[in-house]
């Protein structure tokens, strides 16, 4: 991987894959280390690398959701932040940087938390990391829960909407950044910014499109 500032998002550098990385590997080889290439065998440097896994890009709705937490430092200055579904961990940094009190980030791949800790690292903040679904229980003890771009699924959605639920009875509030993937929420939502950001899988000098950030509210 290489590391790089974030598209829209200078102040953040993370490891990101590229079409040499041979990180496609470890979608189809779950559970084990990606083996070491052939010789012959390379990447193409300018060709398409299929499949990456989510954990090495900046997705468009974690991307917007960490430049409102950047913008607006107050939204989570002195809190404790939960970045939910962490992926590369962009949120969670985001909200360090922002001066939460704590992050804590729940990231399910076992090699994505790896990378989450790294990008910690390189950025100079401190985040626990927490490797297991968190969906199906109680919030941990935050005052925050960032979730960035965790509903393109069905299913996700579905274990996603009700943790939400749980913490706004718990009296957290949710912050959602999203692209307007098919399964947001949208009639629970309050706008409150826009911004163009690049989104994962789109060509280089594409237009970036809007992605929103939003309050999610009870029923």
């Amino acid at each position: 991987m290489r590391i790089a500032p974030v598209p829209a998002l200078p102040e953040i550098r993370l490891y990101a894959a590229h079409p040499a990385s041979g990180l496609w590997r470890l979608t189809h080889q779950v559970g084990q280390a990606a083996e070491p290439e052939e010789e012959g065998t390379e990447a193409d440097e300018d060709g398409p690398e299929p499949q990456p896994p989510y954990w090495a890009y900046a997705w468009a709705g974690g991307a917007v959701l960490a430049r409102y937490i950047l913008d607006r430092p107050e939204s989570v200055a002195g809190l404790r932040v939960l970045d939910l579904g962490a992926g590369s961990g962009l949120v969670g940094i985001a909200a360090a940087k922002a001066g939460a009190r704590e992050v804590l980030a729940s990231e399910i791949d076992r090699n994505g938390v790896a990378a989450l800790g790294l990008n910690a690292a390189a950025n100079s903040v401190a985040i626990t990391v927490v490797g297991q679904d968190i969906t199906a229980g109680p919030p941990p003890p935050v005052d925050v829960v960032a979730a960035g771009d965790l509903f393109y699924g069905q299913d996700l959605a579905d274990r996603v909407i009700p943790f939400l639920d749980r913490c706004l009875a718990a009296r957290v509030n949710v912050l959602i950044g999203d692209p307007g993937r098919a399964y947001l929420p949208r009639s629970r939502l309050r706008l409150l910014a826009e911004y163009r950001v690049p989104d994962v899988g789109e060509a280089k000098g594409a237009a970036m499109k809007p992605s929103g950030v939003f309050s999610f509210e009870p029923e």
